[in-house]
């Protein structure tokens, strides 16, 4: 059967973090599924998060209890399913006088600690502040609460090797370009970039998780208004060397009501954001304006003994968030929430909107739940008790020992990065590897050949900021000349074809 004869269930467009979600889920209930993204996997809003799995206490004072509840449940679920890039950190909350009032904080806390199980994650506390620490001598105390740290980009990577796992064809760098109803279902034109060539397929159903995008794309699409208008609000986080020494991440309050998180990230940086502003620019060129630059760094001088400036900036990040618009709210305001919506058109078009990453699991399994009456012989949800792939351990010590029994000539820091970044996947990764000599060119920072080939054969990785920036988290250490060295040997071993 030649690819213009193909035909499938689903097509997911979209391969952000709800993209590969449903892609997974529905690969899992035993539908034949294609997944396109038109450049990276989570080249967009889902790599450029605050890379938190949380609750979100602030949407509290929103009264969003119920989407709380939601993340605090999906917390656990996510930690258990993929303990190698999600682990507990301790936010401490300092108090100025502008900030928000404490019996306000603890009530906000105390329902944090009990709006849903929590099984891996710390109750909150209050504290007091070292005065020999990094913050302003004004602050005496604190509060304690917990969530998780996770590498965003390689938890859309793992959901994509998922739903491949089980069936599912990934197509990176394919943009879907037309879509046409047919008696089954619909015929859809894909166009492959690298190749410079179209492919045709049927399918019965279409979800549109296009993030940002999804209000046009439905538009464009379905030649029909989008079941809603999307809210663009831009989040952008600043990089510099670590600014304090502790495991913990620190919330600080603005004189706005706003909240920014300093967070301890690739052991030597501290990440520092996020902001909420207007964005109504190009989708795919988004970057951090001065604005955002001076309204962060004034909050951390605020609130630390030694002030940041720009030149400590090593680097930036933004993503655009794609809120369902409330008229009249301000943009910090704007539920987090989600809406799964089918489009009014002849065959099933279902649309996401919105959504955060912490909910993508429970966004997935209810996206299929909508679909049910359309595929109704498909299995049951499934995705709560499973593992993403390499995470399949106990615990991170014994993965690390067990890492380091088998291939003792590896350095511990080759070692500490691996199981953070691929879990059990390390040892097929490293194989039968007998030494470093195994592991083939160096590129740089410890990064080797026998680990960029994993990467480009099994991670859908087709350039070295695929590999620097998404899968590894190793550009801030490389050089332009061995940024170049490892494009050459990716462009010379992995062609287009």
């Amino acid at each position: 059967m030649n690819q213009s004869q193909s035909r499938h269930d689903l097509l997911v467009i979209g391969g952000g973090i709800n993209g590969v979600g449903i892609a997974a889920d529905a690969a899992g209930r035993g539908l034949d599924v294609v997944l396109c993204e038109k450049s990276d996997l989570g080249s967009a809003t889902s790599s450029n998060s605050s890379k938190l799995i949380h609750g979100g206490l602030r949407y509290l004072e929103n009264y969003e209890f119920a989407m709380v509840r939601k993340s605090l449940v999906e917390r656990e679920l996510l930690i258990q399913a993929a303990p190698h890039i999600i682990r507990p950190m301790a936010f401490h909350i300092p108090q100025l006088p502008h900030s928000r009032n404490s019996l306000m904080l603890r009530a906000g806390l105390f329902l944090y600690d009990n709006l849903a199980r929590r099984k891996r994650f710390g109750g909150s506390r209050g504290i007091n502040i070292d005065k020999d620490g990094p913050l302003n001598p004004a602050i005496q105390h604190a509060f304690e609460y917990w969530d998780a740290q996770v590498d965003d980009a390689r938890l859309v990577v793992l959901n994509a090797v998922q739903a491949r796992q089980h069936g599912a064809r990934v197509l990176t760098r394919t943009e879907c370009t037309a879509v046409e109803p047919t008696e089954q279902g619909w015929h859809v034109t894909l166009h492959d970039k690298r190749r410079n060539k179209d492919i045709e397929l049927n399918c019965t159903a279409i979800v549109n998780a296009t993030g940002p995008w999804v209000a046009s794309v439905a538009k464009r699409l379905s030649k029909q208004a989008p079941a809603h208008e999307i809210r663009m609000v831009k989040g952008s986080h600043i990089v510099v060397p670590r600014i304090h020494s502790g495991e913990q991440a620190i919330l600080l309050q603005h004189h706005d009501g706003r909240i920014v998180f300093v967070m301890p990230y690739l052991q030597k940086f501290s990440l520092i954001g996020t902001t909420d502003q207007e964005f109504n620019g190009d989708l795919d060129q988004v970057e951090i304006s001065e604005q955002e630059i001076d309204y962060l760094i004034e909050i951390v001088n605020l609130y630390f003994k030694k002030p940041i400036v720009r030149s400590d900036i090593v680097h930036s990040l933004s993503g655009v968030r794609p809120l369902i618009e409330e008229a009249g709210k301000d943009a910090s305001k704007v539920s987090r929430d989600y809406g799964l919506e089918m489009e009014a058109t002849s065959q099933p078009m279902l649309s996401v909107y919105g959504g955060k990453l912490t909910t993508y699991r429970k966004l997935a399994e209810q996206a299929m739940n909508r679909l049910q009456p359309i595929f109704p012989e498909m299995g049951s949800a499934w995705t709560s008790g499973a593992k993403l792939p390499g995470g399949d351990f106990d615990s991170q010590e014994n993965l690390y020992h067990q890492l380091q029994a088998c291939y003792a000539w590896l350095a511990p820091d080759i070692i500490s990065r691996w199981q953070n970044s691929y879990g059990t996947i390390s040892f097929e990764i490293l194989g039968d590897a007998a030494g470093v000599e195994d592991l083939g060119i160096k590129f740089g920072q410890n990064l080797y050949q026998k680990e960029v080939d994993y990467l480009c054969n099994n991670e859908w990785a087709n350039t070295a900021d695929d590999i620097l920036w998404r899968r590894s988290k190793l550009g801030m250490d490389f050089s332009s000349s061995e940024r170049d060295a490892l494009a050459n040997y990716i462009q010379q071993s992995y062609p287009s074809s």
